[in-house]
């Protein structure tokens, strides 16, 4: 079965976005890149809220911007193939690679955890916080940048049970930024 992840850059104290939704301090250096890019290689599929979607349609032309870095470069050649399901109440379309969710979030998820190929990502902190609370989630990966907010938007929401996880994988970067990744027991 796949294997549903969850990873966003979280502040040192929880947020994924400041109190003004700014995230312009979590953008990676070319290091921390090259690990995304080689993380988003190993999906077969990634879930997005509207918003999320919306900040990753810049990918979709990224290839075309004269000056792109190679490592950007890289990841548009990833992105831009990769099955996007994109859950929204407001959208009437999407575009390149991407679908609207036809059904419920336990539904849709459920479905696609059972089909063949590769693990499932997923990003923002609404899409997210449903699938915790459904508990659909398999592993979280948290890139813990040296900051703190003060409030914003957190990766984690408030919870009726808590969640058990073990620490499976920990690297640090050299822009100081700490990966952690957990696995549900």
């Amino acid at each position: 079965m796949r294997k549903l992840i969850y990873s966003m850059t979280v502040s040192l104290d929880g947020f994924i976005a400041g109190p003004g939704g700014e995230i312009d301090w979590s953008a990676p250096d070319e290091e921390l890149h090259r690990f995304h890019n080689d993380q988003t290689r190993e999906l077969g599929a990634h879930l997005c809220g509207r918003r999320l979607y919306e900040v990753m349609l810049y990918w979709e032309t990224a290839d075309e911007k004269p000056g792109a870095e190679e490592h950007e470069l890289d990841f548009a050649r990833i992105w831009k193939p990769l099955p996007k399901i994109v859950f929204s109440k407001t959208l009437e379309s999407v575009e390149g690679n991407a679908r609207l969710a036809t059904e419920g979030v336990a539904e849709e998820v459920a479905a696609l955890k059972e089909q063949p190929g590769k693990d499932l990502g997923i990003g923002g902190a609404g899409l997210a916080s449903s699938c915790m609370k459904l508990d659909l989630i398999d592993e979280y990966l948290l890139f813990v940048s040296p900051i703190v907010l003060g409030g914003g938007t957190p990766y984690f929401p408030a919870l009726d049970e808590r969640i058990n996880l073990e620490l499976v994988e920990t690297r640090t970067f050299g822009s100081r930024v700490v990966y952690l990744r957990y696995r549900r027991v």
